[in-house]
């Protein structure tokens, strides 16, 4: 299985997120944000966290009218995975590929803490490695990961089983305490938690693995 991790100036979990995919199996190549193609047969494409150009206008912004965004946005069209985290959300969201926003928290500060967190399903590549209802803990560590969407938007992730991941109890003043959505075809999962910090025993936490592991898993044997 091969995947790409794409770097922005500003992003600071590249590294991190690639080691978890290799430690997973996946073969990772690194995309730099003035790229214009992908490396030829990629199944995943994955967005770090970070301060993707500083923030600036708006988080994710500019990283969406970046060169590489066309081609992530296509492989995306083409039914290719793609995964978000954290920054890597706000992009997917900017970009059109998942639906609401992230604001500034609700408490106006960064939050940077461990986060219990509940399954919402385990019918996706990014979830089959957990059980529906699972309570999981994984790192937190954002300024605007308060996740908003208008009521039949959220009426359509609860009807059509798109919300992956919510805060239990909740974090940062998300509607529905939502932590993480699936695109409609569900090869699309943005989530604001870090799951690559929770993928090692050496960083005291692994329960990020089993994202990894069984996302790995399930597109080696697609």
């Amino acid at each position: 299985m091969k995947a790409a991790v794409v770097t922005f100036p500003g992003s600071n979990c590249d590294r991190d997120l690639a080691v978890a995919l290799e430690q997973a199996g996946a073969d990772v190549a690194r995309v730099w944000h003035k790229d214009s193609d992908l490396p030829q047969g990629v199944d995943l494409v994955a967005v770090p966290g970070g301060f993707s150009y500083g923030d600036y206008l708006r988080c994710g912004a500019i990283a969406a009218h970046s060169p590489i965004a066309a081609a992530l946005r296509a492989h995306a069209g083409r039914g290719g995975y793609v995964l978000g985290i954290c920054n890597g959300f706000q992009v997917l969201t900017e970009l059109g590929l998942l639906p609401g926003a992230l604001m500034r928290n609700s408490g106006l500060t960064f939050l940077c803490k461990p986060a219990a967190l509940r399954v919402g399903t385990a019918d996706s590549a990014f979830t089959a490695g957990y059980q529906t209802g699972q309570t999981i803990t994984v790192p937190v560590a954002h300024h605007d990961g308060n996740y908003q969407i208008d009521p039949e938007g959220l009426a359509a992730l609860r009807d059509q089983d798109r919300i992956a991941f919510t805060y239990a109890p909740a974090v940062n003043g998300s509607v529905a305490d939502i932590a993480g959505v699936l695109s409609a075809n569900r090869r699309v999962l943005g989530m604001m938690p870090h799951p690559e910090r929770a993928a090692d025993p050496v960083l005291g936490a692994t329960d990020g693995t089993a994202l990894f592991q069984g996302l790995v898993g399930r597109l080696a044997h697609a």
